[in-house]
């Protein structure tokens, strides 16, 4: 079996596994920020909290170890445009909130019969590709030249290198002083402590995001047909899947498509298992307006972030890029005007 094909099926499994968490757990950044800012419970951040922790943990020992190089992954780049990925992440967290769920829950409900999610994962998918390569490309691509940088040090570990440290040391302090900042966090509430299926959640969804990059950085290494460094992420692959399926003919399966089309698939067999699968619509106009709205937000800011609140919060945070943080703190302030505030997303009425 060669590299490639490895790779394919290594992304199908965490896709299904994904999909299935997902689905039982109720796995989502914007839900975990909902409950425990606007109603008082604090479970599922705890969970999204582990697996950040477990996510650089695994990771970072994978990196020291040489079994990955996480410098070929696109979160480890020399330059970026720090205004560019801080604005994608604030649009990219004010839709979620609009959408109720970012791109990766959208595939969960989807499977589980929520055609709500179905909209929102087309206009996801198109906004995405606009941003990337359509009509919107040209002004994301003049934003990004006309504000990025080239810095000496691209993650926290070549920040701990140039005081003197070692490369390893370096990776080693960073990556146990946070991985242990957010366990403790997450265990040090009483209910995240009593909710078993939460935690094994974040450690499940934790070490899916090292499995990602074990996968493709070290079972699919092959000089001769190099395969891209990566892991879970899903706003370009939703649009690639997208894509794939309309013009698949002379296309090429890869990492993120399959995941994609692994994580429906998860949930919707753990849905039709579990009798959880249920079609779902809008309740009204307005609310297929504001959703789709959200999901455009989404793909264009997703694309100007260079990920998700999975593709950075945890595989481009399990990098300990620089640049991650930055699209991070975007989310959770676009997540957090959503949530409070003057910006608040209003409840529809239901009449």
């Amino acid at each position: 079996m060669d590299s490639a094909t490895i790779v394919i099926l290594a992304a199908l499994i965490i896709g299904l596994i994904y999909g299935s968490v997902g689905l039982l757990s109720g796995f989502c950044m914007m839900s975990g920020l909902r409950g425990w800012w606007a109603e008082g419970d604090g479970r599922l951040a705890r969970t999204y909290a582990l697996a950040m922790g477990i996510a650089i943990a695994a990771s970072q020992l994978l990196a020291a170890a040489g079994l990955v190089d996480l410098g070929k992954s696109i979160y480890l780049q020399p330059s970026f445009s720090a205004p560019v990925m801080f604005l994608g992440g604030l649009l990219f967290g004010y839709g979620m909130v609009l959408s109720n769920g970012c791109g990766s829950r959208a595939l969960v409900l989807l499977g589980r019969g929520n055609l709500r999610s179905f909209v929102v994962v087309i206009v996801l998918g198109i906004f995405a590709e606009m941003t990337l390569k359509g009509l919107t490309a040209p002004a994301r691509i003049a934003m990004v030249q006309a504000s990025q940088a080239t810095v000496s040090a691209n993650s926290v570990p070549a920040l701990l290198s140039g005081s003197g440290l070692g490369a390893v040391p370096a990776r080693m302090v960073a990556a146990a002083v946070l991985s242990a900042i957010l366990i403790i966090f997450a265990f040090a509430h009483a209910p995240f402590r009593k909710s078993p299926g939460q935690i094994a959640a974040g450690l499940i969804v934790g070490l899916l995001v090292a499995g990602g990059w074990y996968a493709t950085g070290y079972l699919g290494a092959d000089d001769f047909n190099p395969i891209p460094v990566t892991s879970l992420t899903f706003i370009a692959p939703i649009a690639d899947a997208l894509q794939y399926v309309m013009l698949s003919t002379g296309s090429t399966l890869n990492f993120g498509i399959v995941t994609v089309f692994g994580v429906f698939a998860g949930s919707l067999i753990t849905a039709l298992a579990t009798g959880r699968f249920q079609l779902e619509g809008y309740r009204s106009p307005q609310h297929m307006l504001r959703s789709a709205s959200g999901a455009a937000l989404m793909g264009a800011g997703g694309v100007m972030a260079f990920g998700c609140s999975v593709g950075q919060g945890l595989t481009g945070l399990s990098t300990l890029s620089l640049s991650s943080f930055v699209a991070i703190a975007g989310i959770v302030l676009g997540t957090g005007a959503g949530l409070r505030g003057a910006l608040r997303v209003r409840p529809l009425a239901t009449a």
